[in-house]
């Protein structure tokens, strides 16, 4: 499991003034590290003076993204098999890409989905891809003021 903070040079788009924060947290593609990665989801989001009901939120929609992950095919050993969220902090919002290896041929599930609306009731913005043997999930959430 790795945890690291860092300003990025340009893997976001900036907003104007101050660069935003990341943060990178992979652990094992494993169910029984999502309380991990709920965990600091929580405390991340708690510093930016969310909301109870807006940490909570978060947490859930970075558990179904995690949760839609795992759940595509995984490439052949010997590739790790890792779960990447990055949190990026700026002003006002939480930005969280979630993302793993895949193998080849693997889909998200369709937009229509249990777990799309899961994610589009619990984020301001969702999306997600997957290209190269990697699949991505990226949502943003607002704090309310």
């Amino acid at each position: 499991m790795a945890l690291s903070e860092q300003t990025p040079s340009g893997a976001y788009p900036a907003r104007v003034g101050k660069p935003a924060d990341v943060v990178e947290l992979t652990v094992p593609a494993l169910t029984t590290y999502l309380g991990v990665v709920r965990t600091a989801t929580a405390g991340l989001a708690a510093r930016l003076g969310f909301s109870l009901d807006e940490i909570e939120d978060l947490r859930i929609a970075v558990d179904e993204a995690c949760v839609m992950l795992l759940s595509l095919p995984a490439p052949a050993p010997p590739a790790p098999a890792e779960l990447t969220c990055q949190f990026m902090i700026v002003d006002d919002s939480l930005a969280v890409t979630v993302s793993s290896a895949v193998a080849a041929g693997a889909v998200l599930p369709a937009e229509q989905s249990f777990a799309w609306q899961v994610l589009t009731a619990h984020a301001a913005e969702v999306g997600g891809s997957v290209r190269t043997g990697r699949a991505e999930v990226r949502l943003v959430k607002r704090r309310r003021t």
